[in-house]
């Protein structure tokens, strides 16, 4: 991909079922842009982990292609072996990261898929029939990312200031983005927005990534550190908070990249509306509140050596999570697919998700 090319694919698939994944290696970003092949699960698992591949649906969708790649070769077991196969690719891929419950949906959904045909078509026809089910589901990730777009743009009002944190945008879906799908749809509406991107520390998802993909589509954008907030909110600058979600429990209460909590708080100290922009997928109704969201807690070299320079004195101790979770009463409105849910309450989202 050439540096200046504005259109670009998160993740692809090429071939058939001897094919393999494509994957914009966004490590690389913002100063090259440059796909990995994922021939097997173990490249992809290393992919997933190491953030080549990152945000909560496209997590989701290359875990769906990742199940295709450990069938592979498959074909001539028997149709038990078939199934311990594909239970193994699945149980594997399930420890690469703990928190976006999109990349477990989305094994639970080839395996149930898979086992709806056993013992009605020959298993070596169930190769094929995943692919086709891992292709559905990038093809609803990006319905569902346009459709939130959609229902959210409303909340954006021209020549708004919109603070974002992390990256929800083209490079963490299949194409459009939840959070950034406001912003695009707002933008294709003539609504012309100024955009506030949060760093993101300490792997700079905003910096390299957010920035790097709203200049590609021709925004306004203003990179910011992440301590530089309140005072952008302070100053009048911010007219709306969106960010993404990688796991919603039942009440509301919302897992993002760590810091957006704080945003949060920020966002309600100003009476600066805060939007979490989610598909469906994203919700966890099995966790009553976010008490129980797993939190994964990253290498203490990600603070100490950040982009391999040290930065910190030699065995000092390190907490990083990679995640926070925002309470329910701070958020004015999740933005899905299915609509706006505002307020945010359990029995709001129990009407819209289930």
């Amino acid at each position: 991909m050439r540096s200046n090319d504005t259109e670009f694919a998160t993740l692809r698939w090429v071939g058939d079922v001897d094919g393999y994944l494509d994957l914009l290696d966004q490590t690389l970003l913002p100063t090259e842009a440059k796909y990995v092949a994922c021939r097997d699960t173990a490249t992809l698992f290393e992919a997933i982990r190491s953030l080549r591949v990152r945000g909560a649906p496209a997590i989701g969708v290359a875990a769906a292609y990742g199940v295709c790649l450990g069938v592979q070769g498959a074909v001539d077991l028997n149709e038990a072996d078939f199934f311990a196969r594909l239970d193994e690719t699945c149980r594997y891929l399930a420890t690469s990261r703990p928190t976006a419950v999109n990349l477990f949906w989305a094994l639970d959904r080839m395996r149930q898929s898979a086992e709806l045909q056993r013992g009605l078509v020959p298993h070596e026809l169930l190769q094929s029939m995943l692919l086709d089910e891992a292709r559905r589901i990038h093809e609803e990730d990006a319905a569902m990312c346009r459709a939130i777009g959609a229902h959210g743009a409303a909340l954006l009002n021209d020549g708004d200031g919109v603070l974002t944190h992390c990256n929800a945008g083209a490079l963490a879906t299949s194409e459009y983005g939840t959070a950034l799908a406001l912003l695009y749809a707002a933008q294709e509406q003539g609504k012309h927005l100024r955009v506030f991107v949060d760093e993101t520390r300490p792997l700079l998802q905003g910096a390299r990534l957010t920035a790097w993909e709203l200049q590609r589509r021709g925004f306004d954008v203003t990179l910011i550190c992440d301590n530089m907030a309140a005072q952008v909110m302070r100053e009048g600058r911010v007219q709306a908070v969106v960010v993404g979600a990688d796991r919603i429990a039942a009440n509301g209460d919302t897992a993002n990249k760590i810091g957006t909590y704080g945003v949060a708080v920020l966002a309600a100290a100003h009476d600066v509306p805060f939007y979490v922009a989610a598909p469906s997928s994203t919700f966890d109704l099995t966790l009553v509140d976010g008490c129980g969201i797993p939190i994964e807690e990253r290498d203490p070299r990600e603070v100490t050596h950040g982009f391999g320079r040290q930065t910190a004195p030699v065995g000092v101790k390190v907490y990083n999570p990679a995640f926070d979770v925002t309470p329910a009463r701070l958020i004015r409105g999740i933005v899905c697919e299915r609509g706006v849910i505002s307020p945010v309450t359990g029995e709001n989202i129990r009407r819209r998700i289930s």
